[in-house]
């Protein structure tokens, strides 16, 4: 095996085709790994001890290779190193000053974890060896914990609450967004650059250091270099860039913090004004990364809008929260979307008229969950009239924001809006919603609501951060007001509140009944109420009717009624002869139709046998379903169990003995991913009934008191698995007021329920035959694969479970029925 050295591989090898013809290893292409290596490989090359000769090769390859030809002679502005060093002293350092009689705070020395000591370890040994930081004697002193990266890495932070508290406000003004854009009218050619290490380019002022001081279970330290957390950080900075691209930004750089964008008419001069921009910032000891950046592009992201060569315009994420609002199913759902359509009527021509068809549903007696094509016409045109001028407000950082936000138990909820003038209503400046992770749902409401601010001053942080005016955040959670005084806080809300001393904000409480806005977008993730007021088919009844219609009035049907004088004799007479240039088209109605199943031979068998006839009928039917293509890949072999099977004892009666079970983790269809499955143990008929998700004990009770006992009455006798839903004190005690026993199967041994666990495998089978490539139409295969199931005959009682329980087959075929009579 032989290796080459390349600039930047995209993976650990490349295996090449001339290999793998060499040594034909078996690759498992689901489990992305190679399976099985030929013994010649696996003798030659695997297990044989591994030896490697060094060769002075570089472990990176150079930036010059790597960053655009035009700037290859500028790499020393990229170099990682180089931004790593202690920084000048300039007319920008940090300056801390105090409020008067003010002394900083002494924090707490906060525990961490094994991991977080090491990472510790590391931050301050390199740190020290930086010169970023150094061993302080000040009485100041703040926290010190770690908060997790999306990349899993931890990132050191400090808090910074205490002394931001006492600190004087810089007040040097941030850009106005809408002035940037203005001098991007004729570009054509954009780069983006972004610095690297941005605040730890600045010093601390001389002699301010050592109210930088943090405390650590290593000792105690003081900054050099700026860090984050500190509340005049972004005005510094922004001061300090201004002040280094202050030749440049009229002409060709917009500036906004550490974000810089580059603009020019063409490429030729675009690459001058790059050269410009690189030179300056290496002469300056500021760095770039190059991972962050993009160079001569025609189209760019930058601060929340898309900006090209045609114009600029607002980026889609912002409104993905009211474009992506789904369709409101339910009264509930369709009155919070009105509430939230009101507050901004006085900015949509014509309001009451559009909104009325969506009025008209919550109406008593409305079928809330079939919407008319009025009302989603009408919905879709609010939403459009939601992102267009005047109700998207272009963001003025010269006047104050306003964020109102909202947690539910599924999602969270923001609007950021601004008013033109004191007296002037409020204007939307964007929406945002999120719905919460299995873990964040789990959060307490207080915790629920503090994320709700964190990811909506994430969203806007390029808006709020470093804002000239204080701001508002409006929330219905009237314990938040007193986040700011709070002595004890969890590690959750400490790494929260170092997030939040980055911006300047008063807290103030609205009551839930007044915030609409955000309530709305926080609830837009619920799921549907399992009560809807009118229940809506699983499967549109004109859908059913068109299908069989396909089936009853085709020419197969037609064919046969006009060729039964051709019958022989011996047909019997209760069924339609078919004669041989039909028999593949009979064969293949009653084994592939969403009707038959795809089940086997004798099922198929017995199923053609009800309606139809001709001489070699069972040894077609056998060499037809053992070629199936469908069937040999959709069913799974099936082997007798070795030893003495032991059966649960036969009911008397339909419906007294039931085993229950749930088909789990199904690909979404419709908002469902669980199927319950009800067996009747004496006739074998199956009910499959689809679920949002595994129930709780209490809504089991609902469905099978819904679905079983509605059509079924009270069993005897259930069995089931140990699941926490049938072994909960709420089902146990529903079963025995009802008078049923009920019967557990043993862990791990999934046989004790055998029957209801051999019915998920013929379900699952099913739809294995009949499911879309996406996996997301199951819910409207269910009522096809219950009416298969329950007409196919059953080995075990010789008949089907339609026969048993109501004593005929259903009527699939009225051709055949009336040919009969």
């Amino acid at each position: 095996m032989f290796f080459h050295a390349i600039t930047s591989p995209s993976y650990p090898i490349v295996l090449g085709y001339p290999w793998l013809t060499r040594h034909n290893p078996v690759i498992d292409w689901r489990a992305r790994q190679i399976a099985k290596w030929d013994n010649d490989c696996l003798l030659s090359c695997i297990q044989i001890p591994l030896s490697v000769n060094t060769l002075n090769v570089p472990t990176s390859p150079p930036l010059s290779t790597i960053i655009p030809p035009p700037y290859a002679d500028l790499a020393p502005v990229f170099d990682k190193r180089e931004a790593d060093k202690l920084p000048p002293h300039r007319p920008y350092d940090c300056a801390i000053d105090l409020l008067p009689g003010a002394v900083p705070p002494r924090g707490a020395v906060y525990p961490l974890s094994e991991k977080e000591n090491r990472v510790l370890e590391e931050y301050i040994t390199d740190s020290l060896q930086k010169g970023f930081i150094r061993p302080s004697s000040s009485p100041a002193g703040a926290g010190f914990f770690f908060v997790r990266k999306k990349e899993g890495d931890l990132r050191p932070c400090i808090d910074f609450r205490g002394l931001n508290k006492i600190t004087v406000k810089n007040a040097y003004p941030i850009p106005l967004i809408p002035e940037l854009f203005d001098r991007l009218k004729f570009s054509k050619v954009f780069t983006k650059l972004d610095l690297r290490g941005a605040y730890n380019l600045i010093r601390i002022r001389e002699g301010d250091e050592w109210k930088t001081a943090f405390n650590t279970r290593l000792g105690h330290y003081e900054y050099l270099v700026m860090p984050f957390g500190l509340c005049n950080a972004p005005a510094i900075f922004q001061a300090f860039i201004n002040d280094v691209l202050r030749e440049y930004t009229p002409c060709f750089v917009v500036v906004y913090l550490d974000d810089v964008l580059i603009h020019s008419p063409d490429l030729e001069t675009h690459h001058q004004h790059v050269r410009l921009v690189l030179s300056k910032l290496l002469s300056n000891g500021l760095y770039c990364k190059l991972e962050k950046c993009l160079f001569d592009v025609q189209q760019v992201q930058f601060l929340g809008y898309v900006i090209s060569s045609s114009g600029f315009m607002m980026d889609s994420s912002k409104l993905d929260a009211i474009l992506h609002w789904p369709l409101p199913k339910g009264l509930k759902a369709i009155q919070r979307f009105i509430g939230f359509s009101n507050y901004y009527r006085r900015f949509i021509k014509g309001f009451s008229s559009i909104i009325a068809p969506i009025t008209a549903l919550t109406k008593k007696g409305t079928d809330t969950l079939s919407w008319p094509p009025t009302a989603v016409e009408a919905f879709e045109k609010l939403k459009a009239a939601f992102s267009t001028a005047p109700i998207l407000n272009h963001p003025d950082p010269t006047k104050p924001f306003i964020l109102e936000v909202d947690a539910s138990e599924s999602g969270v909820g923001a609007v950021l809006s601004q008013r033109a003038a004191e007296d002037q209503p409020l204007l939307p400046c964007g929406f945002f919603s999120k719905k919460l992770s299995p873990t964040e749902t789990r959060y307490d409401i207080g915790d629920r609501e503090l994320l709700a601010i964190i990811l909506a001053l994430k969203e806007w942080r390029h808006l709020l951060e470093g804002s000239i005016c204080t701001f508002s955040i409006l929330t219905d959670h009237k314990n938040l007001t007193y986040l700011s005084e709070a002595r004890r806080l969890n590690p959750r809300q400490a790494r929260w509140a170092l997030f939040l001393t980055r911006f300047d904000f008063v807290i103030s409480y609205r009551p839930g009944s007044k915030n609409v806005k955000a309530d709305a977008l926080s609830r837009q993730h619920e799921p549907m109420s399992t009560q809807p007021l009118v229940p809506a088919p699983i499967v549109p009844e004109d859908k059913i009717l068109a299908s069989l219609n396909t089936q009853i009035d085709s020419p197969f049907w037609k064919s046969l009624l006009s060729k039964q004088a051709l019958a022989p004799s011996s047909k019997p007479p209760d069924r339609l002869f078919v004669p041989p240039e039909e028999v593949l088209i009979a064969l293949r109605l009653f084994h592939e139709s969403k009707f038959a199943g795809h089940f086997g031979i004798e099922k198929t068998l017995s199923h053609i046998r009800r309606h139809l006839w001709w001489p070699t009928l069972a040894k077609d039917v056998k060499d037809f379903v053992t070629t199936c293509p469908v069937c040999t890949c959709s069913k799974p072999s099936r082997l007798k169990p070795t030893g003495l099977l032991q059966p649960l004892p036969v009911p008397e009666r339909p419906w007294s003995h039931l085993a229950m079970d749930f088909l789990v983790e199904l690909p979404p269809s419709s908002g469902h991913t669980v199927i319950f499955v009800v067996v009747d143990r004496f006739s074998k008929m199956a009910h499959f009934i689809p679920l949002k998700k595994l129930p709780s004990s209490i809504e089991l009770a609902h469905v099978f008191t819904k679905e079983i006992f509605r059509l079924h009455g009270v069993p005897n006798v259930i069995v089931s698995d140990r699941g926490s839903q049938f072994i909960s004190k709420f089902w146990r005690g529903f079963c025995q007021q009802l008078g049923v026993q009920l019967s557990f199967s043993s862990a791990y041994h999934p046989q004790t329920n055998g029957l209801a666990e051999r019915t998920n495998q013929t379900l699952e089978t099913y739809l294995r035959c009949f499911i879309s490539d996406a996996q997301d139409n199951w819910v409207s295969l269910l009522p096809w694969a219950e009416f298969a199931y329950n007409n196919a005959t059953s080995q075990s009682t010789k008949y089907s479970p339609f026969e048993i329980v109501t004593g005929m087959h259903p009527t699939v075929f009225p051709s055949s029925f009336t040919h009969r009579n």
